[in-house]
């Protein structure tokens, strides 16, 4: 019996390496994976929320940073951007705020042109 066990032991691991998992699954499977997925979607959601404070030509050149506390990271491609960015950031701040995010320092970061 011993044989079979290992054999079916086998079997169990090959067919649990074949199994496909969506990145979703995967990170509502892990705690970790689950945690930092929630942290994209909240970034995001703060981008989509001051979205329409940006100038239009602007919009392409903002990315969503990391988030901790009352603190949000804002990533910038060039200086420029980031220049008008921070002009900006009393009226970002003022409707994350009223959107139910306590965010008291937007970081900018700016990204060079690679």
């Amino acid at each position: 019996m011993p044989a079979n066990s290992s054999i079916l032991r086998t079997l169990s691991s090959n067919s649990r390496r074949n199994t496909s998992f969506t990145l979703e699954q995967a990170a509502q499977a892990s705690p970790t994976l689950a945690d930092l997925a929630a942290r994209v979607r909240d970034s995001a959601a703060r981008l989509q929320a001051i979205e329409d404070l940006v100038p239009p030509p602007l919009r392409a050149s903002l990315a969503p940073g990391p988030a901790e506390g009352d603190e949000w990271c804002l990533l910038v491609q060039g200086n420029a951007a980031a220049a008008k960015v921070r002009q900006l950031t009393p009226m970002f701040l003022d409707r994350l705020r009223r959107r139910g995010w306590s965010v008291t320092t937007l970081r900018i970061k700016v990204r060079s042109r690679r």
